[in-house]
């Protein structure tokens, strides 16, 4: 299993000097030092002060903070998690998503949702009830404009006649695209055409606010991915080189153990039923403490793996797949 940090200001009442230049560098640098995989930061353009108020958080743009990171570290996967692919004109998307990947010697892992907030797309003018097939037209739009000069592509809001986009990403034919969400929907596009499925372990109450399926128990977990491989192998395609990466509550709540035997135990689990990746989540309320926790995360979990269990350290140039799931 490898591991990716989330940078801690997804956290409600962060302190507010991980927003300084410094400690983004120390923190990612430390990041890398302790073995993680990835660092990776979310994406809320415009949240509503109501989605604060009930528990919402910060962030900040993902690919400028993923580009200062690119120049401070050598390692690190650079991930969106989850980057709302409908906020966005896809080729605006693609343009960000190439000069990352570019800028980082081929870094970028694009984590991507469909959305959830109303209040949300309501700021940024886009309609709710489209949010699904605007996903899926920035997937298309996203991987043309990469893989074609003089590139045309009718979409519902925006139409291309003959436009190019150089510089190209470094990865070829495109930076990995993760796909978050835990429904039918979302297992049968990573099956057909996604390089990693990013689910989260919910309960009901985390489930309906968030807009997707309830996914509660390891043993759901392993079910879903077993229809993934299973879809997969039917697609054609190797059900070995789709990335899970779960992210649960223990990715928070790992910390306030005095031992991490338990949290090593559920990783297990994790890793039983199909995961190959873990979102870990500091402690945001203070940056030494933050810091110190990859550290301990480093040495009590990442260093006590054994090679076999171990992914490749970077990701492998992903294989051009056409079509893409409705």
């Amino acid at each position: 299993m490898r591991f990716t940090v989330q940078y801690p200001i997804a956290h409600a009442g962060y302190d507010r000097a991980y927003l300084e230049p410094e400690v983004v560098t120390r923190f990612a640098r430390a990041a890398e030092e302790a073995g993680f995989a990835a660092i990776a930061f979310t994406d809320h353009p415009a949240p509503s002060d109501k989605w604060m108020r009930a528990g919402g958080h910060d962030a900040f743009d993902p690919f400028a903070a993923l580009g200062f990171c690119a120049a401070v570290t050598r390692r690190l996967l650079l991930m969106t998690l989850l980057l709302v692919l409908p906020y966005r004109n896809p080729l605006l998307a693609a343009k960000a998503a190439a000069t990352v990947d570019v800028l980082s010697g081929g870094r970028l892992v694009l984590g991507v949702g469909s959305g959830y907030l109303r209040s949300e797309f309501a700021a940024l003018g886009v309609d709710f009830a489209e949010r699904g097939a605007l996903f899926t037209e920035a997937i298309e739009a996203m991987r043309g404009i990469w893989a074609a000069d003089n590139y045309g592509y009718a979409g519902r809001h925006f139409t291309a006649h003959g436009q190019t986009a150089l510089p190209r990403p470094l990865q070829e034919p495109h930076p990995p695209f993760w796909l978050g969400g835990n429904s039918a929907v979302v297992r049968r596009r990573v099956a057909r055409f996604g390089q990693g499925w990013s689910p989260l372990l919910n309960d009901e109450a985390a489930a309906a606010v968030t807009r997707t399926a309830l996914l509660d128990t390891p043993a759901a977990l392993s079910a879903a991915v077993a229809e993934i491989r299973g879809l997969a192998a039917e697609a054609g395609r190797d059900p070995g080189a789709i990335a899970v990466q779960v992210e649960s509550s223990d990715s928070v709540t790992w910390y306030r153990d005095a031992t991490l035997e338990r949290h090593r135990h559920r990783l297990g689990e994790f890793a039983e039923a199909g995961a190959t990746w873990f979102v870990m989540d500091p402690p945001g309320d203070d940056v030494e403490r933050g810091i110190d926790a990859l550290h301990r995360y480093g040495a009590e979990i990442i260093a006590t793996q054994t090679p076999a269990t171990q992914a490749p350290a970077t990701q492998a140039p992903v294989a051009r797949v056409e079509e893409v799931a409705r």
